[in-house]
């Protein structure tokens, strides 16, 4: 799932949170009304939010220059491609590699079967959310891209049964 990519002059996606400016309750209300529908039509939006619909288009691509909108993305379901088993893998690197961090998320996210990469603290350094076709895909993924893989010391790999987003997030 790409995200469109950012207007010219777009903070880059390491910018730190300090430098943004405090969200006030008009920019929150923007906010969750794209998480419920990032389709909205900007008069809707601004209408449900209670402002002009000039201000709220400044508003959202205020919010979208400032790095708070990461970007627009269909939710597409896996299994409509034929990808039915979902898995979460939890991926711990070598010690030797903790300098191929970048490498490593730039090759792996590259990768069809990966719907979403974490960065995340414990024992483990990655959550890989994948899809693939069937338990022999999964074992074929895990084998060659990881695996095979020298700066990967370990995996772990839990199948999901089912997803159910977050409220607000459908």
């Amino acid at each position: 799932m790409a995200d469109f990519p950012a207007e010219s002059g777009s903070p880059t996606p390491d910018r730190p949170n300090n430098l943004r400016r405090p969200l006030d309750p008009v920019d929150r209300a923007i906010l969750h009304e794209l998480a419920v529908d990032a389709r909205v039509p900007n008069n809707a939006l601004a209408e449900r939010v209670g402002v002009a619909p000039s201000t709220c288009l400044a508003r959202v691509r205020a919010l979208r220059q400032s790095g708070v909108i990461r970007g627009f993305h269909a939710d597409i379901e896996p299994a409509a491609l034929g990808r039915d088993l979902e898995a979460m893998i939890a991926v711990r690197l070598a010690a030797h590699a903790r300098g191929s961090m970048g490498p490593f998320v730039t090759r792996i996210s590259a990768l069809p079967e990966v719907l979403d990469v974490y960065f995340v603290a414990g024992v483990n350094d990655y959550l890989l959310h994948v899809a693939v076709g069937s338990t022999r895909d999964l074992r074929d993924f895990v084998a060659e891209h990881l695996n095979r893989d020298p700066t990967v010391a370990s995996t772990e790999t839990n199948l999901i049964f089912e997803h159910t987003r977050a409220a607000g997030r459908r």
